[in-house]
């Protein structure tokens, strides 16, 4: 996973959306308290700077060193380069002790990780019961009709057959990924709950988004430039339609939230 990304990691830190204040806001309402929270995959640290708005630490960890380096520095966040899969001591080293986390999120990166490996290690350092785990992903961005029907095409013509074998459990928005935890209190599911972020883009930045995605990475690295100069036409034509140089750009968020419960 940290491969795919190396080369794009600035792009992916100028181009990826924040993640509205709703959604935070909904997680923190599920954890009794907000003294430690573990941000799980943080790349370049958009979810892990607003955690630490509402958590007193968070540790925030990633197998990219490059997509750390260009993460905001806040006085409680602590960046931690990690290995792809950790024993229990490297587990208790680079996160946290056992029972002391109260709440893991991991912002459009489940898909990549070694799932079933992974929930052992967020059941391990998860307070008991109310400890939440909050993983979320987002759909393609939405702009207009014209844009998006162009995108709709390129996607799912030209770019489809390059997403690594993992991003397809992101196909269906997480609706039936494994996620084996109670529903918080308040729920009688553990979702997909919707949330909707939004970003106001010009095309230079609609492209940083589409150069940022590791399918756009994997398809040059076998000689395939899918922002050809046609394509690139195309996509001007329909964004200075309306005239409006910069749009607001949504990303409809899909979250999967749970309780560890007694174990």
């Amino acid at each position: 996973m940290a491969e795919l990304f190396i080369k794009q990691a600035e792009q992916y830190a100028e181009g990826r959306p924040s993640y509205p204040q709703q959604l935070f806001e909904f997680i923190a309402s599920k954890t009794p308290s907000h003294d430690l929270a573990w941000d799980a995959g943080t790349g370049s640290g958009q979810a892990a700077r607003s955690t630490a708005g509402i958590y007193k630490n968070v540790i925030a960890t990633d197998t990219s060193p490059k997509q750390l380096s260009f993460a905001p520095r806040l006085p409680n966040v602590r960046y931690q380069l990690t290995p792809p899969t950790m024993s229990s001591a490297e587990l208790e080293r680079n996160v946290a002790p056992q029972s002391s986390i109260d709440v893991v999120t991991v912002a459009q990166a489940l898909h990549w990780f070694d799932i079933p490996n992974f929930y052992q290690q967020v059941k391990w350092v998860l307070k008991k019961p109310h400890g939440v785990i909050a993983a979320w992903c987002y759909s393609p961005p939405k702009v207009n009709d014209s844009v998006d029907a162009i995108f709709k095409r390129f996607h799912f013509v030209s770019v489809d057959p390059h997403w690594d074998a993992s991003h397809k459990l992101m196909d269906d928005m997480y609706r039936n990924i494994d996620f084996p935890f109670e529903p918080v209190e308040g729920a009688d599911h553990t979702g997909p709950f919707e949330f909707v972020a939004e970003r106001l883009m010009d095309l230079d930045d609609y492209f940083k988004l589409f150069r940022s995605r590791s399918a756009y990475q994997i398809a040059r690295e076998k000689g395939v430039e899918q922002l050809s100069n046609d394509v690139i036409e195309e996509f001007k034509h329909a964004w200075n339609e309306d005239g409006l140089d910069k749009k607001v750009v949504k990303f409809p968020i899909y979250l999967r939230i749970g309780r560890v419960g007694n174990l």
